[in-house]
């Protein structure tokens, strides 16, 4: 092996090994590949964001943005992510992934040229063949900007040029926006689910207050299951079933602080409260695995041990769609988001008001909350059911 070749490999490894210490704030289960394409500028802007307490979910984003944008410029231009880059770089990235499919059948030329397609997924850097979705191409772009910012460094973004094409090209996009998880979890299917952990072993236990809280206490998000802590959970008053009655019966409940999310901050004091099956859930696993501080949801080991390091929001995922597997649904239609959007969904039918909903999933846009109100109002209305 030549120095040049020797100099690389040693380089490599030495990013693997600074990308493997961010983990506890930067999760890459792909550091190793991640390690292949980042720069050894990249990881340091990396390191850099972590010490400033920038969020994970925040920071996760940007360092798989910022692999794919240096795997990419290496695949369509033989050479490194420039900085700052220019307006034309820039516009080939958006011709490369807002194309459209039936030009492409026509022109072999339109979009992403096909040896660029399959070097990046020959390296597993590409996720689908087709064009992506808008709400990636956005979310690079505006990373790719945040990461010139950074760098102190005049991101080319608003060139004229570049702003009219995303535009043409975001009006001329045929891909219909995905939901995150293509169905939620509704009250029906979570019922489902929780009937495979019903038993009284550690990881029925578990899920099933994982599922419970994740969907009672206002459909959190994977990350803010994940990332629970022993210190957030306090008790609270029971709650009465029939408000209005004093002889009403009362059932357990926890109030739960929410701590830093996608859309608050740990000094926000933003709290939601989880009550009945979810609180008695909850209650029971931490009581089963002697959780009496850190992460709330843990490893469970074969043998039915308990870790004490706190589960990955990707572990959440795979909980869920292990349970829709035992469950005969199939995992391809859900995800941990199905749980959020369940919540929601779950109001909608429910007839709980839209502000009630919100204070307790802690939505801040209405027109996003609102959105699963409106759908099931229009798939109930008589207009739906005219044929019917």
């Amino acid at each position: 092996m030549g120095q040049t070749a020797l100099a690389s490999s040693a380089s490599q490894i030495r990013r693997a090994k600074q990308l493997d210490a961010l983990a506890a704030v930067l999760p890459m289960a792909a550091a190793d590949r991640y390690a292949e394409v980042l720069t050894d500028a990249d990881v340091a802007t990396l390191k850099h964001l972590a010490d400033t307490g920038m969020g994970a979910n925040t920071l996760r984003a940007l360092a798989s943005d910022l692999a794919y944008l240096e795997a990419w410029c290496r695949a369509a231009t033989g050479r490194p992510l420039p900085w700052p880059a220019d307006p034309e770089l820039v516009l080939k990235f958006i011709a490369h992934h807002m194309w459209d499919p039936d030009q492409k059948a026509i022109d072999p030329a339109h979009g992403m040229p096909d040896d660029v397609t399959e070097d990046l997924w020959d390296r597993k850097i590409l996720k689908v063949r087709g064009p992506h979705a808008p709400k990636t191409i956005s979310r690079r772009l505006s990373n790719w900007s945040t990461l010139h910012q950074w760098k102190g460094i005049e991101p080319p973004f608003d060139h004229p040029g570049i702003r009219k094409a995303l535009r043409l090209a975001m009006k001329a996009s045929a891909r219909e926006p995905q939901r995150k998880s293509r169905k939620p979890v509704t009250r029906d299917i979570l019922e489902r689910l929780l009937a495979t952990c019903s038993g009284s072993k550690a990881i029925d236990l578990r899920d099933r207050a994982i599922l419970l809280i994740a969907f009672a206490a206002g459909g959190r998000r994977r990350s803010e299951v994940a990332t629970l802590k022993h210190s957030q959970i306090s008790a609270a008053d029971p709650i009465k079933l029939r408000p209005a009655d004093p002889a009403s019966p009362t059932a357990p409940c926890v109030r739960i602080a929410l701590g830093r999310t996608k859309t608050t901050t740990a000094g926000q004091g933003a709290f939601v409260f989880a009550a009945g099956r979810a609180a008695i859930a909850l209650h029971e696993w931490m009581q089963a695995a002697n959780i009496t501080s850190g992460p709330i949801f843990r490893e469970v080991r074969k043998d039915g041990s308990i870790g004490a390091n706190a589960l990955t929001p990707q572990s959440v995922n795979l909980i869920l769609k292990k349970r829709c597997r035992m469950a005969g649904l199939d995992p391809a239609d859900f995800s941990a988001h199905g749980l959020r959007s369940g919540f929601m969904t779950q109001a909608g039918r429910d007839g709980i008001p839209l502000v009630d909903a919100m204070r307790q999933s802690a939505h801040r846009s209405v027109q996003q909350a609102s959105g699963y109100y409106d759908e099931q109002e229009h798939a109930q209305s008589r207009a739906v059911r005219i044929d019917i």
